[in-house]
């Protein structure tokens, strides 16, 4: 009797084995398929998402890429901060645009209130709309996807600091780009 149970148990045992590696490999690829999403989007401009740029990497082409190109137009960036339906925050921009060439260095501020009685972390994402532009905008520092943690009836200043990259003058089908919009939205993450 045991010899014909035998390769029933095997297979059962193969059968489990099998189903429990597709749990626990489901589990981790949806676990890290946000980071990776994330990531992903930040290095090709892909979803309206800005490339986030390191100056440190590489100096000769962050020198060469943070040359303002003078014989370009300037352009009008502009700027969006929202919340969460559920989020207790006042979020705001506090200049409603800047104008800069391609290369040339920006720094802007939101405000952020926490307008409940309880302490709140919030995270905020971010685009830049015309869409297509979003490979051209690196922001070199900024608060988003960076948990924000604000006491109760706290206010506080969060700057951006971003760049057009000068390529964006040599790309046809920006020619007729003159505004962008960089948005951000506040999801909140819990309580403190």
């Amino acid at each position: 009797m045991e010899q014909l149970r035998a390769p029933f148990k095997q297979r059962n045992d193969s059968t489990l084995y099998y189903t429990l590696s597709v749990i626990l490999g489901t589990v981790a690829l949806s676990y890290g398929s946000v980071p990776m999403y994330k990531m992903i989007c930040q290095q090709t401009g892909w979803s309206g998402q800005p490339i986030k740029a390191s100056i440190h990497s590489d100096a000769e082409d962050a020198a060469a890429r943070l040359t303002p190109v003078t014989d370009s137009r300037r352009l009008r960036i502009t700027f969006n901060g929202s919340v969460s339906d559920v989020m207790p925050w006042k979020f705001t921009p506090q200049q409603r645009e800047v104008r800069v060439l391609p290369g040339e260095t920006a720094l802007a501020f939101y405000t952020a209130t926490n307008k409940s009685t309880e302490d709140i972390i919030g995270v905020a994402t971010y685009s830049v709309t015309p869409a297509q532009v979003a490979p051209y905008f690196s922001k070199i520092q900024c608060f988003c996807f960076e948990e924000q943690r604000l006491n109760a009836g706290e206010t506080v200043d969060m700057p951006v600091f971003f760049f057009i990259d000068p390529d964006f003058v040599n790309d046809p089908t920006m020619t007729k780009i003159d505004t962008i919009t960089l948005s951000y939205t506040f999801f909140s993450m819990s309580t403190a």
